[in-house]
């Protein structure tokens, strides 16, 4: 009965004041919802990001030749040697290059590059119609194309692209295969790209020997073994040559990813978390003006039996409820502004219950805390001179 009572009267002390409560609350009502949708961006651009680079594949690296000179390259040969390492499963040596596609009045700028057959299953892109690259296409460096669903729809429209002619830097291809749609990767766009034999990608863009080579391992498990033993090949190839060369790999840059997003989000909850630190502090001042103006009741309440205690509780819940209301309302514009974010940018968001929980407990707690000063000097005061204040 005393605390539902003292429930009662802080109640009627918050909606008898109902905009300097809003006020006092306002600094609690910031810090969860910014706590919220802080971290929730965060978290979701993470998981964004982590799926893209999930998508490259776990148990693929990547090698750049990034050396300069005309002696930084590997041959064809050389690339696929590396397949035979211990613990290799696959190798996709590519050819990059952009070039003007051409057909009929319409033309347009296309990444093009020059692949092997083992991109398909490196890559894990396939044609939906038509046929892929084969091993004698790139024996006898025949102009073959498979092309991708965005730029067969611009030159093309909805007319059927296999079987026809495109013109690469005015040397004429014949399309062999429609690539699925795999929308884009970190990089590029899946579907905006024309692939072609790698030999003949070789003398069409009169590029020497290869920079890019995707190597599957035959698990995740032997990656860093795979990357250690690739790494030592490209040693001894460049010898004489420094920072010639880069193995990427996804799960390396997974992991870094995580390490730093995780930091990211800690700061920006804690700096979101300030904002709740300052909402206590004006639950503090407001409810230490509020004993001032109900001192004379305070006192009458103490004359007619109340107890220390009394008085104490009901202060205490009082600032309870003004951070909690303040969190609850947080808490519902927390999960708004992450929807809107959502919605109206790329970003993806992810509101996480554990952070809602935690921010919400936390306002509660700034309740308690900030609450107990002006409680303690009311429960304090003396009824002969709270009667006595006018």
């Amino acid at each position: 009965m005393m605390f539902f009572q003292s429930f009662k009267m802080a109640w009627k002390g918050i909606s008898g004041s109902k905009i300097r409560s809003f006020l006092t609350m306002l600094g609690i009502i910031i810090g969860v919802s910014s706590v919220i949708a802080l971290v929730s961006v965060g978290k979701g651009t993470t998981s964004q990001i982590t799926s893209q680079l999930e998508g490259l594949g776990t148990d693929l690296l990547t090698v750049s030749i990034t050396g300069r000179g005309n002696t930084t390259y590997l041959t064809y040969d050389e690339a696929e040697a590396l397949g035979d390492l211990n613990g290799v499963k696959n190798v996709s040596p590519v050819i990059n290059g952009s070039m003007t596609a051409k057909h009929g009045t319409e033309n347009t700028s296309v990444s093009v590059e020059g692949i092997t057959p083992a991109y398909e299953d490196v890559q894990d892109f396939h044609v939906q119609s038509g046929r892929y690259i084969l091993d004698i296409d790139n024996g006898y460096r025949m102009k073959v194309a498979l092309i991708g669903t965005d730029t067969a729809s611009e030159l093309y429209g909805t007319e059927d692209p296999l079987g026809q002619t495109i013109l690469l830097n005015g040397s004429p291809f014949k399309i062999v295969g429609l690539l699925e749609s795999k929308g884009t990767s970190l990089t590029s766009s899946n579907n905006d790209k024309i692939l072609i034999p790698i030999k003949t990608a070789e003398r069409v863009m009169q590029s020497k020997g290869v920079r890019s080579i995707t190597v599957q391992a035959q698990s995740a498990e032997q990656v860093a073994n795979v990357k250690s033993r690739i790494e030592a090949v490209l040693d001894k190839k460049f010898e004489n040559a420094t920072n010639s060369y880069t193995v990427f790999n996804s799960q390396d840059a997974i992991d870094t990813l995580n390490s730093t997003t995780q930091t990211l989000s800690i700061a920006l909850g804690g700096i979101a978390g300030i904002s709740l630190f300052v909402g206590g502090i004006g639950i503090m001042n407001i409810m230490l003006v509020s004993v001032s103006e109900r001192t004379r009741e305070i006192g009458i309440r103490k004359a007619i039996g109340a107890k220390k205690r009394n008085i104490l509780l009901q202060f205490m819940i009082e600032s309870t409820m003004l951070s909690g209301m303040g969190g609850i309302i947080g808490v519902g514009l927390g999960y708004g502004a992450s929807a809107l974010v959502g919605h109206y940018t790329s970003m993806n968001t992810s509101v996480s219950l554990d952070i809602v929980i935690l921010s919400f407990g936390f306002s509660l707690f700034i309740g308690v805390v900030f609450g107990v000063i002006p409680a303690n000097k009311a429960a304090k005061l003396r009824p002969i001179y709270a009667l006595r204040t006018d």
